[in-house]
């Protein structure tokens, strides 16, 4: 049983709690933020212990009856690793302080991968990350492309892939904020940083990444198109993908024909928030002519790398070493598949 501190308590942090709350061999040690509004009183409503990143929050929280266990400090002692999940200026600088306490550390896709020097994703490379320091579980984006392109190239399938994204504006609870309207914002490089990204975790992919910010903050949506190796069928290329239990394949023609029809099905599954931890990839829009194949899916942004976060606490502090039982493991508490 490892305990585990929560740094940062916001659309990632807020998951990753209540997903190590209910595994059987972590305990949630707390949760620290430097808010004291509706977002932390969630986590006081369901009996989190919480802590105070700075004085000035320890002082709001208390002004408003919050009940402050301490500072870091005092949840960092009480730690066997911490998944730091602040905005990426905050976690840079935490970072330093985790490596002058000696404990153990996960920062989200938002920072470099030299940062840790290791990139995680559960399905590629779970066993390089097992008792290491730290990690980086990668971004959402990451994270998808790693999954559907990995089960192509473990079924021999796939020689080189070139993918556009379709990149949400803002986070849907801050679109009051910012994001864009009526436009379209190209990401000036290619490729962009993704593709790059995924080489951190797998560098023999070879891949390219264009991307495309548009109107909208429910989730991504990618289009790849693929060289494979050989001429396959439809049914090989889905057989690929179905090795992997984080591809959950759907249906156009079942009603499924855009984020928000896709987000209303996994509400009405019964997921918190309506969270898709699963790649949602349009079985009946792929499509293989010769050694081209063609597919498109939709991530879920928020709520993605959850479950490798999981996966990644488990690798770091060794409680499981072999990736697939922990994968499974990760999978049955979340109700995926």
């Amino acid at each position: 049983m490892k305990n585990i501190a929560v740094i940062g308590y916001g659309v990632i942090g807020k998951r990753v709690a209540d997903a190590v709350k209910v595994q059987d061999d972590m305990n949630l040690a707390g949760v620290c933020d430097v808010v004291s509004d509706w977002r932390i009183q969630n986590a006081v409503r369901k009996g989190y212990s919480i802590y105070a990143a700075t004085p000035e929050a320890g002082n709001e929280m208390k002004a408003v009856g919050i009940s402050v266990k301490g500072n870091v400090q005092d949840l960092l002692a009480k730690a066997d690793i911490v998944v730091d999940c602040t905005p990426k200026k905050i976690s840079t600088k935490n970072v330093e302080y985790y490596k002058q306490k000696g404990i153990k550390f996960i920062v989200q896709g938002g920072e470099k991968h030299e940062t840790t020097g290791h990139s995680f994703s559960a399905e590629n490379n779970y066993k390089s990350a097992i008792n290491l320091n730290s990690t980086r579980v990668v971004s959402c984006n990451t994270t998808s492309i790693l999954r559907t392109l990995t089960a192509l190239k473990s079924a021999g399938l796939l020689d080189y892939a070139r993918g556009t994204l379709l990149r949400r504006a803002t986070d849907p609870w801050e679109s009051h904020l910012g994001g864009i309207m009526n436009t379209m914002v190209p990401e000036r490089d290619i490729p962009s940083h993704q593709g790059p990204d995924a080489q951190s975790v797998d560098p023999d992919l070879d891949v390219i990444t264009a991307a495309v910010k548009v109107p909208e903050t429910l989730s991504h949506m990618h289009y790849w198109n693929v060289k494979l190796k050989k001429h396959a069928t439809k049914d090989e290329v889905l057989n690929a993908f179905k090795t992997s239990s984080r591809i959950k394949l759907i249906q156009y023609d079942q009603g499924l024909v855009s984020n928000n029809t896709i987000k209303e099905m996994f509400l009405d599954m019964g997921r918190p928030w309506g969270d898709m931890y699963e790649v949602a990839l349009w079985e009946d829009m792929l499509k293989v002519v010769g050694d081209e194949l063609f597919y498109a899916y939709v991530v879920d942004n928020q709520a993605i790398v959850i479950p490798e976060t999981i996966d990644a606490i488990r690798a770091l502090t060794g409680i499981e070493t072999d990736g697939a039982k922990s994968i499974s493991k990760t999978n049955e508490s979340l109700g995926i598949n």
